[in-house]
Formats: structure tokens, C-alpha cells, sequence
């Protein structure tokens, strides 16, 4: 369980950019975090896993504290962060040692890298790129790099900061789907985007604005009561469409996996 209380965070002296933020993510929820530029998403993302700690109230996760440095580097081995850009990630020359070098950070025992790497190439779909450069591989099949790096840490808790942003419809497609997949395995999700209509995926909506928590709900009643334009967001698709044929905001589980899975045509 990951609880943000009271947090606040300022890189400037008086320009805060997360204000007094509360909220409990639960054990295997999948959560989409939206709002519009500079409301403060990514400096959540990284307030979740200790990259970046609060300035007032606390971060805990499991019962640790990530203002402890001790505890802190217990959360970041529990919560993966892939970032927007990919390449912000890599730091080696192969698909193989960028993985092995979150193992080792983490300590894994040398007899069992060689394991944790071949399933999390087979996670992601890169079995055929373990030895290519980074820099070689397509958008999508980067961020699949980056992701693998991150899974084979085995962690509980993945944050996806607006990872699909730079991705075509196919790349998107597919990461979403890893995120489903990784979710199914128990994993919880969060997931920053721009793309309304990934959040359909999700069970639960918190949206920011002007730094502030302005709504915590499932996306049925986000969708439902939130004007979107007065955040610079737009209605999915799928939702428009279904407004427009008489939808009348309570969606059923069939209904949420057909919208789910629109964004592969659009």
C-alpha cells in the first residue's frame, strides 16, 4: 500500500508544484494519474518511489518512510518508474547489460541474472534483440527495453510516467497491453498520461490540477461529471461515440473492455 498524506513538494521557495496531496493506492489497483502541462504528474511519479522527496508531509510505502534514506532504497527496489523517454534510461550498449544492471545495483546473486534476464526479454517480446544497441531499436521496442529492465527487478508497484507519449498507435498498443498483462500478474499499476482514452484501461482516475488533487474516482463517473476542457483534456473516442448513442455513464465490464481497447484504431 502506497499512502501519500499531506504531500507537498517545491523546487523554487513558494512555487510549489504538488500541494497538500492525499491518497492511498491499494495492492494490485491500476490507477491513471491525468491533468494538464505542469500540474504536477511527474513530480508525483517520482515522489512515489523516492527519486525526489516530499517538502511537507510524508510518502510511506508498506510501512516505510522514503524520507529514510535506508527505507527509501527498499521502495525503489519495490516501485519501477519507466520514463516518457526511454533513452533517458539506458546507460549501456546492449539490450542484455541494461538489464543486468539493475540486477546488479540491486545485488541479485550472479547465478541468478542470467534467469531474470531471459524472462524479462520474453515479458517484452525482445528475446531477438537481447544483444542489439539500445540506440538501434525502434520507439516501442526501446521502451519495451526500458520496461524489461524494470520488471526484472521484480517489483510490486510499476509507475509508467507518460511512457506511451512518444510512441505511434502500434507502440502505444502494445505497452498498454503490458501493462494489462503485468496487472493480471498482480502487479500494481500506475499509469501518467495525456491519452484519455488509455485511462479506460484503468479502474481508478486522480486528477490533478494546479498542483491540487481535484478528483479521485473510477472512469465511469470521471468521465461522467468532470468537464474535461476546463483541464485541457478531451473525451476518448470510445466515450463520445457512446454519449452519442444514448450511453448513459454507467458502463458495463463489456462495454469498458471494447472502449479499453479502441486506441489500437484510432
Amino acid at each position: 500500500m502506497l499512502v501519500f498524506d499531506q504531500v507537498g513538494y517545491y523546487y523554487r521557495r513558494g512555487q510549489e508544484v504538488v500541494k497538500k496531496v492525499s491518497f492511498t493506492i491499494e495492492k494490485g489497483e491500476f490507477v491513471s494519474i491525468v491533468g494538464g502541462n505542469g500540474s504536477g504528474k511527474s513530480t508525483l511519479a517520482k515522489l512515489m518511489n523516492g527519486l525526489q522527496l516530499a517538502k511537507q508531509g510524508s510518502v510511506v510505502f508498506d510501512k516505510q518512510t522514503a524520507s529514510d534514506p535506508d527505507q527509501a532504497r527498499n521502495i525503489r527496489k519495490a516501485i519501477g518508474l519507466v520514463f516518457q523517454n526511454p533513452e533517458d534510461q539506458f546507460i549501456t550498449t546492449n539490450v542484455t547489460d541494461e538489464i543486468v544492471f539493475g540486477l546488479e545495483n540491486i545485488r541479485v546473486p550472479a547465478d541468478e541474472i542470467a534467469a531474470r534476464v531471459r524472462s524479462a526479454l520474453q515479458a517484452v517480446g525482445l528475446e531477438r534483440y537481447a544483444d542489439a544497441a539500445p540506440h538501434e531499436l525502434s520507439g516501442g521496442q526501446k521502451q519495451r527495453a526500458a520496461v524489461a529492465a524494470v520488471i526484472a527487478m521484480r517489483p510490486r508497484f510499476i509507475v509508467f510516467d507518460e511512457a506511451t507519449s512518444m510512441l505511434d498507435p502500434e507502440g502505444r498498443n502494445e505497452l498498454m497491453q503490458l501493462m494489462q498483462d503485468f496487472h493480471k500478474q498482480g502487479i500494481t499499476i500506475v499509469q501518467i498520461t495525456h491519452h484519455m482514452d488509455e485511462v479506460l484501461a484503468s479502474r481508478r482516475v486522480l486528477l490533478l490540477d494546479q498542483s491540487e488533487l481535484v478528483f479521485d474516482g473510477p472512469p465511469d463517473r470521471f468521465f461522467r461529471e468532470v468537464p474535461l476542457e476546463t483541464y485541457g483534456l478531451e473525451q476518448p473516442f470510445a466515450v463520445r461515440i457512446g454519449q452519442q448513442l444514448g450511453w448513459s455513464g454507467e458502463a458495463t465490464a463489456d462495454w469498458k473492455g471494447r472502449a479499453a481497447s479502441q486506441w489500437s484504431t484510432e
